[in-house]
């Protein structure tokens, strides 16, 4: 009789995330410090920071952070995160060389079948400010700095990724 192996959120992230243009970053469940740790990230994050791989992977996200990193967003972060809730906001971020770059992260927890947290994913993009008049939310004001049509970035915004809730 054969077994059959029912796939985690995770391996069936990892499977499907390594060639999309799209940022995806995989950490363990810990978010207070020194945590959360990076367990995966695909090479569309490495592009993003301009860190390799073996740079990212073991590491805390608060890498990213830097001056104009705003503590207000990170708290809102932390809280949603804490009560097992999605996180969806702007953060200024900073790559390897010390530039900085805007951006929009949708995070969610995974769940094991028991309904514990057993990691988060996040999808990240860097976005830029809109020109012209300023609107009332953040949606509005920002835009993504480039747009995929590969397959996953379609069925990321079939799961309602960087949709406002």
């Amino acid at each position: 009789m054969q077994r059959c192996h029912a796939m985690t959120a995770f391996e069936l992230i990892r499977a499907f995330a390594h060639d999309t243009a799209i940022s995806i970053v995989i950490t363990d469940p810990m978010i207070e410090p020194p945590g959360p740790t990076i367990l995966y990230a695909n090479a569309a994050f490495s592009r993003l920071v301009g860190r390799e791989l073996d740079d990212i992977v073991g590491h805390s996200p608060r890498f990213m952070q830097g001056r104009e990193t705003r503590r207000e967003t990170l708290d809102t972060f932390h809280r949603a995160l804490a009560a097992g809730e999605r996180f969806h906001g702007y953060l200024a971020n900073y790559r390897a060389d010390g530039t900085n770059y805007r951006a929009e992260i949708d995070c969610r927890p995974l769940r094991a079948a028991d309904g514990r947290i057993e990691n988060f994913v996040s999808f990240e993009r860097e976005v830029i400010r809109r020109i012209g008049r300023p609107t009332g939310s953040a949606a509005g004001r920002y835009e993504p700095a480039s747009v995929s049509n590969d397959a996953l970035t379609g069925a990321l915004h079939a799961l309602s990724i960087f949709e406002h809730a």
